[in-house]
């Protein structure tokens, strides 16, 4: 290499320890953790993080242009349907089990902060893996919903290797829910089961989308013969998938899914034609039956969206510190100071909302739940999930850009980030989905008393002048919320039009007030104002999404067409205008006064 070849290289961002230069984790950890049980797992996350931020990611780069490759016939035109996954795939399933990514949530060694010390090992594992994640997830959910189900021949059959730390023992799980017909709507699935001549169950119908088709078991929803229509109708099943690694007779796989992203994940397209199932449970209530499923897979994926900012940030800021523009590294530039910092604030918030879902969730398990924590699991779970799903691409589309045109180009590996990204907010429900879901939430739970002591729990520790404008931020933008939900109550139209902006301010309030807490732990603990900045940062941005909107002018602009009274409101009627004139008046004059 020339001097001046030298001269125009641009150094690659690197990653170093993923747990020990992840503040935010090894502060919070420190927090929720007693020395004792912090040092039996911090030697586990320690050498993980190595692992994520080194062999693992180096395998992913190195992987960037493979894909999982389809092979149908065999060479005398037998159905096989092999699927060849990637280099970085088969090596995370043996990070995988070896750390127990999985396991670690179910050996209870530190009792109710098992699912804390599962989700920090998955946090630091899932960025590098290009969304093994996915499979994982969907394993810790089959486990939770049959340990749940009592079917104790499926229990000892299945859980023993969902939950294992041998690589060669180890199972993964599918999820078999989605079909064309329905898609979120579950209980528009086509799937019908019925018995054969043996008294087996045998499934037929096509599934249109199912993840991780290498898995060696699914659960799947099928609809009994005979049975009525809608979700009621619909049974769980446990299937077989694979027998001494070939797929099993009665499934086909027509094609793998070309997709925006996730594209190390080999997400097929199947028809069932007799394949064998076993009833988890009752032969009706599948979607009932699924839940304890989508709760632990949706807070997968609100950590999933948590470890991807993170990464993003760990790149984008060791690169700061190699790109130089304009006479010095970027890093030292004030605007790209405030964008890093921008970032690092709403990561700070994600992580502190998806990881108490995963305290909870690790209460639950263990039994220690109280009733107003039940609740507040009910409803923090969808609203962390479609909270850290819509922060997430626009975060990540914001460190892709730190990058400038670097960050544009294949094969820095960055653009999968932002690609893969773009699935949290769909994937386990949309936001809309999420947003209904929680107005069911609170219904069931008797309404926002469980938010409430949350809320509460969080301002009586804080005491730092600092810290006591963001928590009133929180606070104010929880009120809003609680006042429309109050107002809305009983118009049914309303309340679903504004579902999303009430989840949405629910959800970025509980991440400020959250943060706040952790804040001002740290400061007291650790001497450490980072977290409280981050805070005040946060709450700079828009925490209220609640706004007095109607909802006929969304009905107008989506149908698009000229609504006569829609004219009429907006030219010279309506509430609040004459407030709005006087407002606009003044400035007017001030203007031409300074004018």
């Amino acid at each position: 290499m020339t001097p001046s070849d030298a001269d125009v290289t641009q150094q690659p961002p690197a990653l170093g320890n993923q747990y020990d230069d992840d503040r935010v984790l090894v502060s919070y950890l420190r927090q929720t953790m007693s020395e004792e049980e912090l040092s039996r797992i911090e030697d586990e996350l320690r050498s993980l993080g190595e692992i994520a931020g080194g062999e693992l990611y180096d395998l992913y780069l190195d992987d960037l242009a493979k894909e999982p490759i389809l092979t149908r016939w065999g060479p005398w035109g037998d159905r096989i349907d092999e699927i060849e996954v990637t280099d970085v795939w088969k090596r995370a399933e043996e990070v995988a089990a070896t750390f127990g990514v999985v396991a670690a949530g179910y050996e209870r060694h530190l009792g109710d902060k098992s699912r804390v010390h599962q989700f920090a090992l998955a946090h630091l594992f899932i960025p590098s893996t290009d969304m093994y994640g996915c499979p994982l997830a969907m394993t810790d959910g089959a486990a939770s919903t049959l340990l749940a189900s009592g079917n104790d021949d499926l229990i000892d059959t299945a859980v023993p290797h969902l939950t294992s730390r041998d690589p060669d023992v180890f199972w993964t799980s599918g999820q078999w829910m989605t079909e064309l017909s329905g898609g979120s709507d579950v209980g528009r699935s086509k799937t019908t089961a019925r018995q054969d001549d043996t008294g087996a169950w045998r499934l037929y119908g096509r599934k249109w989308f199912t993840s991780a088709i290498t898995a060696n078991m699914a659960l799947a929803l099928a609809r009994p013969e005979g049975n009525p229509d809608g979700g009621r109708g619909l049974a769980l099943f446990y299937v077989p998938i694979r027998e001494n690694g070939d797929l099993v007779d009665g499934i086909a796989v027509n094609r793998l899914k070309d997709k925006m992203g996730t594209r190390k994940l080999p997400t097929a397209e199947l028809d069932l034609d007799g394949a064998r199932a076993i009833p988890v449970g009752e032969l009706k209530n599948g979607t009932r039956n699924i839940a304890p499923m989508l709760n632990v897979t949706r807070t997968w994926n609100a950590v999933t969206a948590t470890s991807f900012v993170r990464r993003g940030l760990a790149l984008a800021r060791d690169y700061a510190q190699k790109r130089e523009a304009f006479g010095k590294d970027i890093i030292e530039h004030p605007l790209h100071q405030e964008t890093l910092a921008d970032v690092q604030a709403i990561y700070e918030g994600m992580f502190h909302l998806s990881f108490r879902v995963a305290e909870l969730l690790g209460k639950s398990d263990d039994g220690t739940l109280s009733e107003t924590e039940r609740g507040l699991l009910r409803m923090m779970t969808p609203i962390a999930k479609l909270t850290t799903g819509k922060q997430v691409v626009p975060a990540m589309s914001e460190l892709l850009e730190a990058f400038g045109g670097a960050g544009y180009v294949e094969d820095t590996g960055i653009p999968t980030l932002l690609r893969d990204a773009q699935v949290l907010p769909i994937w386990e429900g949309t936001t809309n989905v999420l947003s209904l879901d929680t107005l069911r939430a609170l219904a069931s739970v008797g309404g926002m008393k469980p938010l409430k002591a949350e809320f509460k729990r969080c301002a009586q520790a804080i005491h730092s002048p600092t810290l006591k404008k963001p928590m009133t931020t929180a606070l104010r933008a929880f009120r809003d919320a609680a006042v429309w939900l109050k107002e809305s109550t009983g118009d049914e139209e309303a309340q679903q039009a504004g579902a999303r902006r009430f989840a949405l301010t629910v959800g970025k309030s509980l991440e400020l007030a959250l943060t706040c807490r952790h804040a001002q732990w740290s400061l007291d603990n650790e001497q450490d104002g980072r977290s409280a900045a981050a805070a005040v940062r946060f709450a700079a941005t828009r925490i209220s999404h609640v706004a007095d909107l109607d909802h006929h002018d969304a009905y107008v602009l989506v149908h698009d067409f000229n609504c006569p009274t829609l004219f009429e409101c907006h030219n010279g009627s309506g509430d609040g205008v004459s407030t709005a004139e006087d407002d606009l008046s003044a400035f007017m004059d001030a203007d031409r006064r300074n004018a």
